[in-house]
């Protein structure tokens, strides 16, 4: 019985794509976090949620979706464990809007169109309205009253209403503005040929 096993280079090429996925996704996730903790003392919702959205986009937009969905799961969990994030009940709805936000950029910004930058515009809106939509429905009209027994009418409500619609927007402005310069810098440093 003849058993086909993978040569020395290609085992070596998986492991060097593996490490290199868990080593970008890692400082991605590192990165998001240091940026909501310094921004989170200033106060400004519009601030935090703006950049959290621009590193999700950038995330999946660099990196590929597995990394883009992998920093959407754990980017509201990791705060919360480092005491500063939203509360444990809230997170899968906020993972779901995430996911939703990554989604969305991955298979309509990554399109061909006719025209410059129409697939990051399309993208911006549709995930934009679309994880306002998740976390609306999902914090506001199930969370906060049946799960956090809160009134729907709570500052908690608003943050997760049309807040959440104009950090995606913001967030999807300024990916638009620094995907090109980062793609560049990434295509450029990658290695012709990996033994």
């Amino acid at each position: 019985m003849l058993i086909n096993h993978p040569s020395l280079a290609e085992r070596n090429t998986n492991m060097h794509f593996r490490t290199l996925w868990i080593t970008r996704t890692a400082v991605l996730i590192a990165l998001l976090v240091v940026l909501q903790a310094a921004t989170i003392p200033l106060g400004n919702n519009f601030i935090t949620g703006s950049v959290v959205n621009l590193m999700l986009i950038i995330s999946v937009m660099t990196c590929g979706l597995a990394t883009g969905a992998t920093v959407a799961v754990i980017s509201p969990a990791m705060p919360t464990l480092l005491g500063f994030g939203p509360t444990w009940p809230l997170i899968p709805f906020i993972a779901a809007g995430n996911i939703v936000l990554v989604l969305l950029w991955h298979f309509v910004g990554n399109r061909q169109m006719k025209y410059p930058y129409a697939a990051y515009i399309a993208a911006l809106i549709a995930a934009a309205v679309a994880k306002f939509l998740v976390l609306y429905f999902g914090v506001v009209r199930i969370a906060i009253p049946f799960i956090l027994g809160l009134p729907e009418q709570s500052v908690l409500s608003y943050l997760f209403s049309f807040p959440q619609l104009i950090t995606a927007s913001i967030g999807g402005v300024c990916a638009i503005i620094l995907l090109p310069t980062l793609k560049k810098a990434i295509n450029r440093d990658k290695p012709a040929n990996i033994s």
